[in-house]
């Protein structure tokens, strides 16, 4: 199972596996890591499960589309990186990857 490191905005990291075919926002509620809320429970419909992808993995995970985009203005801080970790797939390509919870959600 691909592994994803979440690092809390004060640095703490957290180390989970999680299956193909599940989301990053899956991944974090399933391991209990702080700073993802998930309020919506996935639909995309607010933006409290907001991530930084890290640099060197946002090509592998890819823009964000349009219907997300417009949600990510409701999130805390938002940068060129950020992500509704709902809406990252889990593929085999991104075993490795690493995301940044912001400060609050």
């Amino acid at each position: 199972m691909p592994k994803i490191t979440f690092i809390e905005h004060n640095g703490n990291e957290h180390q989970v596996e999680a299956a193909v075919g599940l989301t990053v926002k899956d991944a974090a509620i399933n391991n209990m890591v702080p700073g993802v809320l998930a309020e919506c429970g996935g639909n995309c419909a607010c933006a409290t499960c907001h991530v930084y992808v890290d640099h060197a993995w946002t090509d592998k995970v890819g823009p964000a589309n349009e219907m997300e985009a417009d949600m990510l203005d409701f999130a805390h801080a938002p940068q060129e990186n950020s992500r509704l970790s709902c809406q990252v797939e889990i593929t085999a390509e991104l075993d490795g990857l690493v995301v940044r919870t912001p400060e609050k959600q």
